[in-house]
């Protein structure tokens, strides 16, 4: 091997032992993080193009919502609304404050800079891709919930894969033992499905609309995870204490 290919062969190898190692500004977090971006926004892309062609997604879509609201049932159809509801604008938009006033009661900066960032942020995204589709709800003839606005993707799965995976994230970091790790997580995905199910019951999106918010919501978050994670390593790195350890520090200072 010539002194060259040894040198590119030394080079590759310490470029993905830095890209996997656990430590670094650049390291396992980030290539996670890409990963999941990468992987979320191409399935996103299949989907939605499967959807605009009309390709047998759609048939399922239509299928799938005329079973369900033909199984429609009183009592849980109130129980759905009362999911849908506590996750709509306003109840996602309370949680979300709610959890920015506890990370900031906590002292946890960087994961209010999260908050702030995904939850509005995912809502606005949403908003945006609705518009950029402009599909149509399902239609009735005795409909459960009438909208006008546009169906692809949902709105509510989008804000509860967002919500409930920051948390999950948050938790997964505080919480001992992989039983409880997986507990949390399969909790946020229980949630997310919840909701998901009610917007498909009601007869509000198709299938495709909430599979889609759900890949929409997981790049998004994974978006503003990734990018604050590298934020609080990059100062770390350089020798700067964390926002978290200065505001303690100014907080000792002023007591």
């Amino acid at each position: 091997m010539s002194t060259t290919s040894a040198n590119l062969h030394q080079r590759l190898r310490a470029f993905l032992a830095a890209r996997f190692s656990p430590e670094g500004e650049m390291g396992l977090h980030l290539t996670i993080g890409v990963c999941l971006i990468l992987f979320a926004g191409f399935v996103f892309g299949e989907l939605a193009e499967d959807v605009v062609e009309g390709d047998t997604i759609t048939v399922i879509d239509a299928q799938l919502a005329q079973w369900f609201h033909t199984r429609a049932h009183p009592v849980f159809t109130q129980v759905m609304f009362f999911i849908t509801h506590w996750n709509g604008i306003v109840g996602s938009s309370i949680m979300g404050v709610l959890l920015a006033l506890w990370f900031w009661r906590r002292g946890a900066h960087y994961w209010l800079l999260v908050a702030v960032t995904a939850i509005p942020g995912g809502m606005l995204l949403n908003v945006a891709l609705k518009h950029v589709f402009q599909r149509a709800r399902p239609s009735f003839d005795e409909p459960l919930l009438t909208l006008t606005t546009y169906s692809f993707p949902s709105g509510h799965t989008a804000a509860a894969t967002v919500f409930y995976g920051l948390l999950a994230c948050y938790l997964v970091r505080r919480v001992h033992g992989r039983a409880l790790r997986v507990l949390v997580v399969l909790g946020a995905c229980a949630m997310v499905a919840l909701v998901a199910l009610s917007r498909m019951y009601l007869g509000a999106h198709y299938l495709s609309d909430v599979l889609a918010a759900t890949l929409e919501g997981a790049a998004w978050l994974s978006v503003c995870v990734t990018a604050v994670a590298t934020l609080h390593r990059r100062r770390l790195a350089r020798g700067k204490p964390s926002w978290s350890e200065r505001a303690r520090a100014q907080a000792r200072g002023g007591a």
